[in-house]
């Protein structure tokens, strides 16, 4: 059960990475496609941003549960 456990823990870790990354990226690129397209795009890389953001909060609090878990396990 604890094997299990630890690999659904750095999975969820890694996601809160990914989607970090991505929600960077996004930010970036909406500063950059602000300046060059005239705030054309921004408003659909501003949704990615939110969207990339709010899935590192899921994934964070999916870390949290499984580590909550863990700690019960092995209690």
């Amino acid at each position: 059960m604890n094997a299990i456990l630890i690999i659904l823990l750095i999975l969820a870790m890694v996601f809160v990475v990914v989607s970090l990354v991505r929600g960077v990226v996004a930010f970036l690129q909406s500063q950059r496609a602000d300046v060059d397209a005239g705030g054309t795009r921004q408003k659909e890389m501003q949704l990615m941003q939110n969207r990339m953001m709010m899935n590192r909060i899921l994934f964070q609090g999916v870390a949290i549960v499984i580590v909550a878990l863990l700690l019960i396990v092995n209690n």
